[in-house]
């Protein structure tokens, strides 16, 4: 009996899009990803200070494991998700294929219909908040022709959100107080962030979580670590772990060891060599990785992260 052996050619392309005018300050960027033929594995999804909004293009996304470890594993043809400060584990079985939005928790309102409070720390299927909108979306973006026909099919439709949103409701000691917040890095301490904003801790407490889905403190963490951590991909192969503490406010290397093994999963060593072992099997996770190739001009916000 003769076996014939199909090889799948390798397919690699992962690009960075820059949203419509309008739209920044609200949605930082778009990352388009399409790979064929690569060695299958998991990916880990950290913890960020952007709400997750992924539409797939040629086969769903696979959750093997939430940052809420109660919701059960699942397939997602768009995948909408909240702040969070744990990691998600996400199945890479050979290809995979989408635009990831980097929504920022201060445009859910506008762009969502709900403050990002309502999404914290789980992740939906988009329909089911967005209704069919969200479906119609990821049809067309299916339906285009190349990735700055897809970058603008994301364009026309979150504009067409945005133009349909009513008042937002968002306060605006909230937004201010997420501003200074991510303008210090997450260094700033909550007392001076409520003293600065006019309101009380408890109060600013309360209001910021029901909003952004995090309390100051929480906020802070992920703020620091996602800088942390992005800083730490750019020297990988001689990452200096002590000098990256001190940069970023931990106290000490062992500081940024905790925080890492709290918000990532594991410590920064391990990160860096598994984020190594994806990269050379080729993968390229949704809107990040240590490696990105990029086909449009970053703005200044992205550039800060």
């Amino acid at each position: 009996m003769s076996v014939d052996v199909v090889s799948t050619p390798m397919l690699d392309e992962a690009v960075r899009g820059v949203p419509a005018p309008p739209l920044r300050g609200l949605v930082a960027w778009y990352s388009g990803y399409r790979q064929r033929g690569v060695e299958p594995g998991r990916h880990r999804g950290l913890p960020s200070p952007y709400l997750t909004l992924i539409l797939t293009l040629d086969e769903p996304l696979s959750i093997a494991a939430h940052p809420d470890l109660g919701e059960p594993p699942g397939d997602y043809v768009v995948l909408l998700g909240g702040l969070h400060t744990a990691p998600a584990l996400i199945e890479v079985p050979g290809r995979q294929s989408g635009v990831q939005v980097a929504l920022g928790p201060l445009g859910a309102r506008a762009l969502l219909g709900l403050p990002a409070g309502g999404l914290a720390g789980i992740d939906v299927h988009a329909e089911d908040v967005l209704g069919a909108d969200a479906r119609y979306a990821q049809e067309r973006l299916r339906e285009a022709a190349d990735w700055p026909g897809r970058f603008a099919v994301l364009d026309a439709w979150l504009l067409g959100r945005l133009r349909g949103a009513a008042d937002t409701g968002l306060p605006t000691e909230v937004g201010e107080a997420w501003r200074l917040l991510r303008a210090s890095g997450g260094r700033l301490r909550v007392a001076a962030v409520a003293e600065e904003v006019g309101w009380s801790e408890r109060h600013l407490r309360n209001r910021f979580l029901a909003e952004i889905g995090l309390t100051p403190k929480a906020a802070a963490r992920v703020i620091r670590f996602d800088l942390a951590r992005r800083r730490l991909a750019q020297r990988p192969a001689a990452p200096d772990l002590a000098g990256l503490a001190a940069d970023h406010g931990y106290a000490d290397q062992s500081h940024l060891d905790r925080e890492f093994s709290a918000l990532a999963g594991c410590a920064p060593s391990a990160w860096l060599a598994e984020e190594f072992r994806n990269i050379q099997a080729g993968h390229h996770p949704p809107g990040g990785g240590l490696r990105q190739q990029s086909r449009q001009q970053p703005t200044n916000e992205e550039r800060l992260r």
